[in-house]
């Protein structure tokens, strides 16, 4: 997919989890991974897609995130994530069994 990448952070695991469906509902984009901070309070979701996909799916979080009363700390849209980046969000994939094609820049999950 090696699009761009969309990340919002909210706060607690179920807003992140309503996010994440909201996003994945209104665009095509694929959950790369996500982090948890402060316990949990702080739930970050990084997804990837097309760039219009990728905003598509930022503005549908943003939206469920208000309709619920979900507190939205920050958000943020990277048309084309150099090497570095991907590289960075790799490391976190990797706690879900993803990894990272160099060569195309792709995250994925190997088949078993």
């Amino acid at each position: 997919m090696a699009g761009a990448y969309g990340l919002i952070e909210v706060t607690g695991v179920v807003a992140a989890i309503d996010c994440l469906d909201a996003m994945t509902k209104a665009a095509s984009v694929e959950l790369c991974t996500w982090e948890r901070k402060l316990g949990g309070r702080l739930c970050t979701l990084i997804v990837e897609g097309e760039v219009s996909d990728v905003k598509a799916s930022i503005e549908a979080a943003k939206a469920i995130s208000k309709e619920n009363n979900h507190n939205v700390a920050s958000w943020g849209v990277i048309p084309a994530p150099c090497m570095e980046t991907r590289k960075m969000v790799a490391m976190s994939a990797e706690r879900l069994g993803k990894v990272l094609d160099e060569e195309t820049g792709d995250i994925y999950l190997p088949e078993a």
